[in-house]
This record gives structure tokens, C-alpha cells and sequence, in this order.
């Protein structure tokens, strides 16, 4: 499976035929210099190409009303002078006699995407489409949208596909009203947009973009608003967003289908956190956008970041502006009551729904016009940047390798990932072994020499990522030689997350390039600024929140250039939730992830039906999963070998299952159990660690 790009030429015929400086900047060109440059990037070719085809006047109602479809389909035999009069019935939109036919294929290239992703002929993709859909309501075009795209694909899956749940996610600058009204009484669909707000005084100017719109009825609590009161939000903010509301509440709601209505008229969009929700369904319909640069550029990202390619990990500071953080508790205060994951006692106020307006002039800004494109301007220079960053960041060659002292017969590996049997040089490994006694076994040491290969595979940039399986009594030896090898060999900032018993290094300099986060601690504590400790929650909801909370705050705000991920003796942690563990460390660090197995150590990711299931056939899903698209119900439990002893198949079957799930992270659908079995992360966890790392204060 891979990466769908959905499109047709015939988008691009609608134009405006009169002057209006507030709607010129929708036009042709949005399309044709994004096509250009994924094809000048080579990212076309690597998707698989779908022609779109019109949305049928019967797939329009799921949706639209039938005097509104029939309004649009009038539009054709307009002259220009008719268009404009019916044009001006509505807030900034233009027609042409070919919008009802680009409407059309822009609403059925959404359809034909959830099609292709929901029966398996791709993972993911994107509908690059025009007119726009997100502010489109039942009756009224509105903001450049004709059709609500998103929305007829989130009731085409719900029709077509029997889908119970699905996740919208908005991020174009905008709030997509529209999606909004269409759903806001829907318990199946959950609706987030993160969106420019300034207390009601930017467009679409509407007292239910704000927080404490929660949704109506049986719906309560599926739409989530996260307005943005002060300009200049960057990547801290952003990701402060995405760890302390929209994850935890997409992980307790389990999406069996993520839409995104993809805007990029103020900043980057990356589904790259999303990819692990929904075993990785996600599908992304082009919005608004209107810096043609800052667009093509943004669209090129978005699209790599599909297709798995590794993005830089983010630069600048990570501490998040007031204003977002006030927003974010507000948020936080308003779904708490619908949402387990969010009800937390903290110790500092929570702020109300920004119900009044600041001083200062009033924004007349509606989505087009001078302002929004003097306002596009520091967006394209941030973009700038990161397109040099991108160019010093190049896809290796490999992007996951795998070293196991044997293969096994159980493990088949994807065909993108390498079994690699290279090892490091003798007489280096021998060098690094002499630090520990127990490296110097046979299967200590070839272990050692296959981790080090990896480790320098991933830092001269051959290959993305890699997982290594370990002896467990040689696991904090191996793990220390590798923070030592790591650091020696040019990692600026190496984040170690050691799950288990594995103590960090007495001698281990304090020197700001090493921050160690060991879970299954005996309390929460940082016992320096670089070494933090937090013990493992009971439940998987709290685990997940201990995830998104703490760990990845710390990592974010650390910025690694490299991660290692060990899981060592009594490391506790489900098979999935290792996975998902690796799968999020992955984002910071840019894709570089070097996981370390202890082979030795059984884990529970599955139950068996009975005791002689447990070495053979398919293994039942454990409570903690939805299961594997296409009715694949998990990663197989090897065979059980002739002659082998329970101790000799479990530690395998441990080994092989851990492995897989890492492999398999990807297309993990639903994770996360009933509600009742979240648990928060200990306030004073928080309050220790916060005054360090700044990523940490939306909880504090």
C-alpha cells in the first residue's frame, strides 16, 4: 500500500471573471504550481495517481440540500453579470459557469480518496482539489466553498464503509464553521480545528469558534475548538495543541478513519503525529492556502511526510506563547466533563472561554484581501528555512533496519525494511565491550557489534531508524556503550527514554547533550535537569497520558537529533504500547530511533485463547486494540520450535512479537480502552519537571 494523489485538470477552469481584490487570490494557479513542484520533487511519481471523478447529485446530499445542489447546477447557463449578482448573496464567493463541474470533482476526488484508503488499495493519501470546502453549510457557499468536501467523505464513509467513528481534524487558518454545523449533534464524528480567532474580531467573526463550543446535544463533547487569540503561533504552540488536546482526546475517541481538512494558509501542516491514529488512515483534502509559494512548498511536505519520508526535527525555541497556553486550558476546561483523558486537578487557574475582545483596532480581515497575504509573508520565510533544513535532511536509503542475532523463522519482515546482518568492526566493538564485563560474552558482544553498526548507520545517514534485539543481562551495558558511542560519534542531543531497570550511568557527564527519562521509576522525580524519572501507570489511558503529558513534551523541548529507546528488564510495557512509544519518539528526533529489545523479556500484547494457542496461529486481540485494518487481527505468534524448551519459545516469542509491533506501528488501528481506565499523570510529576522544560506548563 501507499500514498494516493487525487486530482483533475478540470479544477482548475473555475476563475473570477470580474474584479474583487478579496476573492482574486482563489484562483487556477493555487493548483497548477502545487502539481508543479510535487512533480519538479519527484512526489507525484511516487504516489499512485487518481483521476477524479464528479461527486453524484445523490452523494452532494449527503450533505447539501436539494434546492441548494439544484441553485449551483443553475449557475452553468449564468452570464457573468448573473454570476456576480448571486455571487454577492454570499460572504466572499465568486461563481463561473464551470463551478458546479470543479465543485463536483473537488467533493468526488474526497470520495474517491476514501474509497481507495478504506479498501486497501492505499494507506493514505491527499485530494488536491479546488474550490475549498471546510466553511460550505447545508444551503450557502461561504469563504470560497462550494461543497463541504470533508464533511460528504465523512458521510460517504459512514454510508458506504458502516464507519462508527471518525476523526476531522482542521487546520487551515480559518475556522471551518461549516464542518462544524453539519456535525455538531454527531456522536460519530469528532471535529477539531485549531483556528485564528482574536476574540471573535477575525473572520468568520463568530461567537461559536470559540472554545466553550462543545457541540449540541448527543454531540457534546465531539467538536473541540482551539481558538488562537494572538498572531505568530509557532511550532511550540502548535505542538503544545497536539499533545495536550487533540491526542489525548483522538486516542480516547479511537478514529477508525482521520479527515483532514488540510489549510495552509498561515502555517505547515504535518499529519505525521495523526499517522498513528486509525492503523494510519488518513486522508487530507487541500483547503485554503493562498500564498502560492508558501501553498506548493507546504503541499510538498505534507505529502513526503505521507509517504513516510523523514522530516527535520523542529528548531527554535519550545516554549509556548501565553495566549496559546490560555487557550489550550480553556479548551481543556470546557471538554473535560466529555472527555476522561482531560479531567485532571491542577494547581493553577483554568482560564474561562475568551468571551470579551482586547484593546486594540478591530480585524476586518475576511479570508482574502491585502492583509492575509502581508500575513502569509512570515509563514513563507519560516517555510524558507525549513526547506534549507530538508535539504541538509535527505531520505536515506534504508529507512528501518532490523538486527536480530537470528532471524527466526516467525519474523517476516515488510519489504522497506532491511535485515541487517553488517556489524561493527571487530577490534572497535572488542574496544567499546572492554566497559562492561558482561560485554565481553560471545552473544553480548556480537549483539554489541550489530548495535553499534546501526547506531552509525542512522548518524552518517543510511538508514532512518533501526531496532536491535539485546541479551537482557547485557541490556544496561549495551545501552550505556551506545549513549557513549552516540555522543562520541556527533549527536549534539541525545535523548535516552530507558523503560525498565535501567539505571542511568553515575559517570554519565551533565554536560546539556544527554537527557535520560527512565519509566518504571519508583516515583516522579527529576533528579537532575537532564535525568527524569517517572513510574509506569497501571492502565494503558494512563500510560498514554504519561506519553503525550510528560515524555514527549521533554523531548520536544529537548530537541534530539537522536533517540534510543530501550526496553530492558521488567520494562512492563504491552507489545503495542512499545510500539506507539517508538512510533511518537520518531517525530522529534527527525525519524532517528534506534530501539533496543531485551530479548529475554515476555510481554503481553495479545491473549491466546488457551495454553496450546499460545505457540501457534493467530492470537486474539488484546483489550487495548481495535485490530489491524482489513481484518488482520495482529502481528502472528511464531511457531513454537521442535524441541524447544517453554523458556527458549517464550524468550522468542517475546523477542519476534516486540519486533513485529515495532514494525507494525503504522497500521495499529485503536488503542486505547473504555474511558473509565484513563488515569492522569501525577500532578507533582509535572510541577517538578516544568520549571526546566517549558513544554510542560499547559499541565502546570
Amino acid at each position: 500500500m501507499g500514498t494516493a494523489l487525487v486530482y483533475h485538470e478540470d479544477m482548475k477552469e473555475a476563475r473570477l471573471l470580474w474584479e474583487d481584490p478579496e476573492c482574486e487570490i482563489e484562483s487556477p494557479e493555487r493548483l497548477t504550481t502545487t502539481l508543479e513542484c510535487l512533480q519538479q520533487r519527484g512526489l507525484e511519481q511516487r504516489c499512485l495517481r487518481l483521476t477524479a471523478q464528479e461527486a453524484s447529485e445523490a452523494e452532494l446530499g449527503l450533505v447539501h440540500s436539494s434546492e441548494y445542489v439544484a441553485l449551483l447546477r443553475g449557475t452553468q447557463a449564468l452570464g457573468t453579470g448573473e454570476l456576480q449578482v448571486l455571487s454577492g448573496q454570499y460572504d466572499a464567493i465568486y461563481f463561473h459557469p464551470s463551478t458546479f463541474h470543479c465543485a463536483r470533482l473537488a467533493a468526488g476526488a474526497g470520495l474517491q480518496l476514501v474509497d481507495a484508503v478504506l479498501t486497501g488499495a492505499v494507506h493514505n493519501g491527499l485530494a488536491l482539489v479546488r474550490p475549498p470546502g471546510h466553511h460550505s453549510q447545508r444551503a450557502a457557499a461561504n469563504g470560497f466553498c462550494v461543497f463541504n468536501n470533508v464533511a460528504i467523505a465523512a458521510k460517504h464513509a459512514q454510508q458506504k464503509h458502516g464507519l462508527h467513528r471518525i476523526l476531522i481534524v482542521d487546520w487551515d487558518v480559518h475556522h471551518g464553521q461549516g464542518v462544524q454545523y453539519i456535525f455538531e449533534d454527531d456522536p460519530s464524528v469528532l471535529y477539531f480545528s485549531w483556528h485564528r480567532y482574536e476574540h471573535g474580531r477575525f473572520w468568520p467573526y463568530l461567537r461559536e469558534s470559540d472554545a466553550d463550543a462543545v457541540g449540541q446535544g448527543q454531540g457534546r463533547g465531539f467538536t473541540v475548538n482551539l481558538p488562537w487569540n494572538q498572531v505568530g503561533m509557532g511550532n511550540a504552540d502548535y505542538m503544545a495543541a497536539f499533545l495536550h488536546v487533540l491526542l489525548p482526546v483522538a486516542f480516547e475517541f479511537d478514529p477508525e478513519l482521520v479527515l483532514v481538512a488540510a489549510g495552509f494558509d498561515s502555517a505547515i501542516g504535518d499529519p505525521e503525529l495523526l499517522q498513528v491514529l486509525a492503523g494510519g488512515r488518513v486522508c487530507a483534502m487541500l483547503e485554503g492556502g493562498y500564498h502560492l509559494e508558501s501553498l506548493s512548498q507546504s503541499v510538498c511536505m505534507m505529502v513526503q511526510a505521507l509517504l513516510g519520508d523523514p522530516a527535520p526535527p523542529l528548531s527554535g525555541p519550545m516554549e509556548p506563547h501565553h495566549s496559546a497556553l490560555e487557550s489550550i486550558q480553556s479548551v481543556r476546561a470546557a471538554q473535560a466533563p466529555h472527555w476522561t483523558s482531560l479531567q485532571q486537578q491542577s494547581p493553577a487557574p483554568i482560564l474561562s472561554p475568551s468571551t470579551h475582545s482586547p484593546e486594540g483596532r478591530p480585524l476586518s480581515l475576511l479570508p482574502g484581501g491585502s492583509e492575509l497575504k502581508t500575513a502569509a509573508a512570515p509563514a513563507a520565510a519560516a517555510l524558507s528555512s525549513l526547506l534549507d533544513q530538508l535539504c541538509l535532511w535527505p531520505t536515506p536509503p534504508v529507512r528501518t533496519a532490523v538486527a536480530l542475532t537470528s532471524l527466526g523463522t516467525g519474523l517476516v519482515l515488510p519489504p522497506d525494511v532491511l535485515h541487517e546482518e553488517g556489524s561493527a568492526p571487530q577490534e572497535e566493538t572488542q574496544a567499546w565491550a572492554r566497559l562492561h564485563k558482561v560485554l565481553a560474552k560471545d552473544e553480548a558482544l556480537t549483539a554489541l557489534g550489530k548495535v553499534l553498526y546501526l547506531l552509525d548507520g542512522i548518524l552518517d545517514g543510511q538508514m532512518s531508524n533501526g531496532i536491535a534485539a539485546i541479551p537482557a543481562p547485557a541490556a544496561a551495558a549495551t545501552l550505556d556503550v551506545a549513549v557513549r558511542r552516540g555522543l562520541s560519534q556527533g549527536a549534539q542531543r541525545l535523548l535516552c527514554v530507558a523503560v525498565g531497570q535501567l539505571d542511568r550511568p553515575s559517570d554519565l557527564a551533565e554536560d546539556g547533550r544527554n537527557l535520560w527519562v527512565n519509566i518504571r521509576g519508583k516515583e516522579a522525580t527529576a533528579l537532575s535537569m537532564f535525568h527524569v524519572s517517572v513510574p509506569l501507570p497501571e492502565t494503558t489511558g494512563g500510560f498514554l497520558n504519561c506519553v503525550l503529558a510528560l515524555v514527549l513534551p521533554l523531548a520536544y523541548g529537548f530537541q534530539p537529533d537522536l533517540v534510543l529507546l530501550a526496553l530492558g528488564p521488567a520494562h512492563g510495557l504491552q507489545d503495542p504500547q512499545a510500539a506507539l512509544l517508538a512510533a511518537l519518539l520518531r517525530v522529534p528526533a527527525g525519524s532517528r530511533v534506534l530501539a533496543l529489545v531485551d530479548v529475554r523479556v515476555h510481554t503481553t500484547a495479545c491473549r491466546s485463547p488457551g495454553p496450546d494457542a499460545a505457540w501457534g496461529g493467530t492470537p486474539q486481540p488484546g483489550p487495548f486494540l481495535y485490530g489491524f485494518p482489513g481484518g488482520h487481527a495482529g502481528p502472528d505468534v511464531p511457531e513454537r520450535a521442535a524441541g524447544a524448551t517453554v523458556e527458549d519459545a517464550a524468550g522468542d516469542r517475546s523477542r519476534l512479537s516486540t519486533v513485529t509491533w515495532l514494525l507494525e506501528i503504522s497500521r495499529v488501528g485503536g488503542f486505547i480502552p473504555p474511558k473509565q481506565h484513563y488515569e492522569p499523570v501525577p500532578q507533582e510529576s509535572i510541577v517538578k519537571h516544568s520549571p526546566a522544560h517549558h513544554c510542560l506548563r499547559p499541565l502546570s
